[in-house]
């Protein structure tokens, strides 16, 4: 699996990291071409070289025309996204970042994610900065992020559009709630809203004693050099090696005897769409002999926040247990397959060294109901042509 590991040595911000892609190898000719196909005019992008503690780094400047009093929502940000002629995970790796800047500056704010007005980062350099990040990511062909413990400023103010705030800035701090950080004494803003965000909506974790091929190395440059530490973003891009990739993860677990059991299918979709791995339930016997429900979740650090307030919000459960766990599985990846039934989306798993390739099975439902064929048919005839397709290590 192809990963990304985004090293804060002196924070992140989403013009560190395009910067620090293209220094990696990502054709900075590649990324504005992408960009324009955002639809919107008013930018441009410009990158050159510069020195961060004697170590060659990029520098882009995102130079917008003066946006005057525009204030954009989730719906705004949504919308202008859908309509753009980007590529889906592009789309939808943008909308999670900015996704979990709304769900933060909501809790800060006391308000939803949907009435949230976007200043600093709604602005059409931080939307740049965000969709940028997306398409250099897709532009390497990363299937994961992981990161180092994130580093942050603190000890100064920074002035913004609700006024002046202490670093770090409470979004900032918010989006990190739960993730490792490192509290530098730089008084200075390190990490921003928008470099939070790109962390805890993409990243998995930590690297823990993982086996890592490194193929490029890219350093994105911030504004300012500081005495105290260098100022960049180091990504090291790389794959992990077969049947050693494992991630920390979490189990949020509650026993529910008092809910509709017309509910929990609503609310499983909920969780997983929410961002969680996996989400079950196990039939218990609850104190004073109650049948009950264990409804269990399996999540990682970037994504606990939402599952939680789906569970707080769908089920009429009062409490939770949160435990740190591991995960270890095989290397996988997904792909598109031609078969007799039509271009259909697969996942191939590789197992003793042999990569076995399976439907997904929406894709099956899909065919089946497209082309009024019974579900099971449809599964054999494509495990039948995709097993033509399963290769030796």
């Amino acid at each position: 699996m192809k990963i990304a590991y985004l090293d804060t040595v002196g924070g992140i911000a989403g013009d560190m990291t395009m910067a620090a892609f293209v220094s990696a190898g990502v054709p900075f000719e590649s990324l504005t071409s992408e960009l324009r196909k955002l639809g919107v005019g008013g930018f441009e992008l410009s990158a050159r070289h510069v020195r961060r503690s004697s170590v060659d780094a990029v520098h882009i400047d995102v130079i917008t025309e003066a946006e005057h009093h525009v204030h954009r929502q989730m719906k705004d940000i949504t919308a202008l996204l859908d309509a753009s002629a980007l590529s889906a995970r592009v789309k939808e790796r943008a909308r999670s970042i900015f996704r979990v800047i709304a769900e933060a500056e909501a809790r800060i704010h006391a308000t939803t994610p949907e009435q949230v007005h976007f200043h600093e980062v709604g602005a059409l350099d931080s939307i740049v900065d965000v969709v940028g990040c997306a398409i250099c990511l897709e532009e390497c062909g990363i299937e994961a992020v992981y990161s180092s413990p994130v580093r942050l400023g603190s000890g100064g103010l920074i002035d913004t559009r609700h006024g002046r705030m202490p670093i770090p800035a409470p979004a900032t701090l918010e989006i990190l709630k739960g993730y490792p950080t490192v509290l530098t004494s730089v008084a200075h803003e390190l990490t921003t809203p928008t470099g939070a965000a790109i962390i805890r909506a993409l990243s998995s974790g930590l690297l823990d004693d993982q086996r890592l091929r490194v193929s490029e190395i890219g350093y994105g440059a911030g504004t300012n050099e500081f005495t105290e530490i260098p100022n960049f973003l180091r990504v090291i891009i790389g794959t992990l090696d077969p049947g050693l990739e494992q991630e920390d993860v979490l189990i949020v677990e509650t026993n529910i005897d008092d809910m509709n059991p017309q509910a929990y299918p609503f609310v499983i979709d909920l969780l997983l769409g929410a961002g969680a791995h996996d989400a079950y339930m196990v039939p218990v016997i609850m104190k004073k002999g109650r049948p009950g429900i264990l409804l269990s979740v399996l999540v990682g650090h970037a994504h606990l926040d939402a599952v939680v307030a789906v569970l707080y919000r769908e089920t009429s459960t009062i409490g939770l247990r949160i435990q740190q766990t591991g995960r270890r599985k095989l290397p996988r990846r997904h792909l598109e397959a031609l078969t007799s039934l039509g271009t259909v989306k697969a996942k191939a798993v590789v197992r003793d060294g042999k990569e076995i390739v399976t439907p997904e099975y929406e894709e099956c439902r899909r065919i089946a109901q497209e082309r009024n064929i019974p579900l099971l048919d449809v599964m054999r005839i494509l495990e039948m042509e995709l097993r033509g397709k399963n290769t030796g290590g």
